[in-house]
């Protein structure tokens, strides 16, 4: 699947910067263009992988390059404001041949949370390719600001974009770990999984062609709406303990035993550790993607746990196919979930939305109330001179 990156705001240019890497790594080629959006002129600069010339600067008449500290409705501004600068970019790419853009930001910070919706609204209203977002859901013990920051960007990302991909740091941060170190091992995680998804199906002269081949309008269909998990197994494929040799295409191959395998790590991705927590259950569509050396996938295997899923959605729209790799030596599962609606983090984001809400009425009915009272007072003191 081809796609135009768009990385907004430092946590979005990073990734961005991390998949342009990955699809290189990996010879994905699902890689079509990339550009990082910023109203920090530090964070734009501390990129590797995007083009400098593909870097834009948003802001700079009211920020001057020093970012929107973590005001997101000042992000979105911003945004609004210098929106041709960022189209100027997007001009640059050759439209004709994507088949998606995908907006990635950060949605507790100001600049991605408050202008990945705005710049997603835009490129919808002029493109007929679809729109994806990827948001980062802050840790819950980043700090209210964050939380409240996400809160407000989820409501508006999920409906400004065609589907929203959604990676919760909450559930993927490690005890202990440096905040620094775990960004990036967090960032190499996101990228791993939604880039081995995106890469599926562009197949390259000297690559392995799929028994069952995953294109762009599979991935399309499945993404057709709402909020989307991705969940991934894997295990290596090693010759000197036998792990795997079920997978082998040698006289003692087990076909049942490697059936039963596959299915086993289509398991673990769906009931493992998603990249949004939910319930299974509400998915209204799925994809199922076998990874790994072709010898080693098996398509039964693919197929029944494409079955299991399906009856674990209660869905007959889950999808599924293959992905050939052969210079990896682990075997893995994708599973892509999508029109999820049973999702205890959303919840909590859309509790914390209303109390800001009613906060926010609380203070300013006192307001009026006391500006009132000093009105009155004032007119009192009036009539005493």
């Amino acid at each position: 699947m081809k796609l135009a990156l768009i990385g907004f705001g430092q946590a979005g240019g990073k990734i961005v910067d991390e998949f342009l890497a990955f699809d290189e790594q990996i010879d994905g080629g699902f890689v079509e263009a990339a550009i990082a959006v910023n109203s920090a002129t530090v964070d734009l600069q501390g990129l590797e992988n995007v083009p400098q010339e593909n870097r834009v600067l948003v802001g700079q008449a009211r920020v001057k390059g020093h970012g929107v500290g973590a005001d997101n409705e000042l992000g979105a501004e911003v945004t609004e404001e210098d929106i041709d600068e960022i189209q100027g970019a997007v001009d640059k790419i050759p439209v004709h041949e994507i088949d998606a853009f995908l907006v990635v930001a950060g949605m507790g910070g100001g600049t991605g949370s408050g202008g990945a919706p705005v710049l997603a609204k835009h490129l919808n209203r002029i493109y007929t390719e679809p729109v994806y977002g990827l948001g980062v859901l802050p840790g819950t013990d980043e700090g209210g600001i964050y939380t409240l920051n996400a809160a407000r960007s989820f409501q508006t990302f999920v409906r400004e974009v065609d589907n929203l991909l959604v990676f919760d740091n909450d559930a993927w941060r490690s005890a202990g770990e440096s905040v620094e170190g775990g960004y990036d091992r967090i960032n190499k995680e996101i990228v791993e999984r939604f880039g081995l998804l995106f890469a599926a199906g562009e197949v390259g002269h000297d690559d392995d062609v799929a028994e069952s081949v995953v294109d762009s309008s599979e991935i399309i269909n499945t993404l057709e709406s709402g909020i989307s998990t991705i969940g991934y197994a894997r295990e290596t494929v090693d010759s000197d303990d036998g792990l795997l040799s079920s997978f082998r295409g040698e006289e003692t191959f087990d076909e049942g035993e490697a059936t039963n395998r596959m299915t086993s790590l289509v398991r673990k991705a769906t009931l493992g550790r998603m990249t949004l927590p939910c319930d299974v259950s509400s998915a209204d569509r799925g994809l199922v993607v076998a990874t790994g050396p072709a010898e080693h996938l098996n398509r039964k295997g693919v197929e029944r746990g494409r079955q299991w899923l399906e009856d674990e959605t209660a869905s007959m729209e889950i999808r599924g196919g293959d992905y050939p790799m052969s210079d990896r030596d682990e075997v893995g599962a994708i599973v892509l979930l999508s029109g999820v609606t049973d999702i205890p983090r959303v919840d909590q984001l859309q509790q914390v939305a209303i109390e800001a809400q009613e906060t926010t009425e609380t203070v300013k009915a006192n307001a009026q109330d006391e500006f009132a009272s000093l009105v009155d007072t004032g007119g009192e003191l009036d009539a005493l001179f």
